[in-house]
């Protein structure tokens, strides 16, 4: 989001023949443009390989081999930069549905893309996050499910996939279950150990058992993010009958609703606030929070995947941040003043942040 001007997808549909080999030539620019800002962690999109794996369009399924020496080179420069790559399959892929057509769908999206990592030649810190998935009436069940899933994979996508906790349905004690019978290395995320932890776990007792799931020499990551504390803002349809209050001067809207603004006469929509959803990410990074986090994780290595709304800018905005208010853990990270002052300088530019639903967001009816 600091580089408006690179694209990262190539957004054409099935028609005009989208190709991996494309969003790969876009993805070179970002990789300079992440150097550039000493940003040493990338998140690609799931959808690099477009209809790769769409069971209706066959003359996509081999996108990938044919891009062979076109991963092969991007995965070299990444390494050159020292760019740790990863992916977040999507909200569709679910390795614990009841439906075995769409475990083996999912099986497929994710062989796919551990087919990418491996032509990337990528080593095992190159991974593929997912959650646990939907509870479908019976969280033992669906949980267990995910191993019956996880035995079905070959095993060139067990060497990528990791497992994270969830904010909903799957906490963390709920995936070091599953790690305990499968051996998956784990992901934890910072926010949604808040926000869904009905076992009381101990913090740092819990991230110490998450990073110990990885192997020697391998660095395990973990997610960080602030949640949404804004008024959250909802447009609704005004109803004839709200109309015709409005016009009379009776009416702002139903008892108890807080709107942006009165109702006017001639109002097709309305504007409801409605208090912040403590799932949702934050466009930035509270440097307090992470902060303190940091200072309680002392002594422990890991990467720290931000997954701030604005993306790259909430990096830029926390190293300075982080420089101010928090000099012991800046120094941890080893960042400078010079490199604090061109991060405030990008800033400067006023980017809005991404409008678009983060990955684990939003997506409850896909678990339901």
């Amino acid at each position: 989001m600091g580089r408006p001007d690179l694209k990262s997808q190539d957004t054409r549909r099935w028609q005009k023949d989208p190709h991996l080999k494309c969003f790969l030539e876009l993805l070179d620019h970002v990789l300079d443009y992440l150097r550039s800002k000493n940003l040493d962690m990338y998140r690609m999109s799931s959808d690099i390989a477009p209809y790769a794996t769409h069971p209706d369009m066959p003359q996509f399924h081999s996108m990938v081999a044919e891009s062979n020496a076109e991963l092969r080179a991007f995965g070299a420069k990444a390494r050159d930069y020292d760019i740790r790559l990863s992916f977040h399959p999507s909200q569709y892929v679910l390795l614990n549905a009841p439906n075995p057509e769409l475990t083996r769908k999912s099986i497929w999206d994710l062989s796919s893309q551990a087919e990418m990592l491996d032509r990337m030649g990528l080593d095992d810190e190159a991974v593929m996050i997912t959650h646990v998935g939907g509870v479908y009436d019976d969280h033992e069940a669906s949980r267990a499910r995910w191993i019956e899933g996880w035995n079905l994979f070959p095993e060139h996508v067990r060497r990528r996939l990791v497992l994270e906790n969830d904010d909903l349905r799957f906490s963390a004690a709920d995936v070091l279950w599953i790690h305990e019978r499968t051996g998956v290395r784990l992901i934890f995320d910072y926010q949604h150990f808040w926000c869904l932890n009905p076992e009381r776990l101990d913090i740092r007792e819990t991230f110490e058992r998450f990073l110990a799931t990885w192997p020697a020499g391998v660095r395990p990551k973990m997610h960080f993010s602030s949640p949404r504390t804004e008024l959250r803002e909802i447009k609704q349809k005004v109803t004839p009958k709200q109309r015709e209050a409005a016009k009379a001067g009776k009416a702002r809207g139903k008892s108890k609703e807080l709107l942006k603004a009165p109702i006017k006469a001639t109002a097709r929509v309305k504007t409801v606030l409605r208090p912040p959803i403590w799932t949702g990410h934050a466009d930035f990074t509270n440097p307090f929070e992470f902060a303190t986090f940091m200072r309680m994780a002392e002594g422990l290595v890991f990467d720290v995947m931000l997954e701030g709304k604005s993306k790259d800018l909430s990096l830029l905005r926390l190293r300075p941040d982080l420089l101010r208010f928090a000099p012991d853990v800046a120094a941890r990270f080893g960042i400078t003043a010079e490199e604090a002052m061109d991060d405030e300088k990008q800033l400067d530019d006023d980017v809005d942040a991404d409008e678009e639903t983060d990955v684990d967001e939003g997506r409850v009816e896909a678990a339901e």
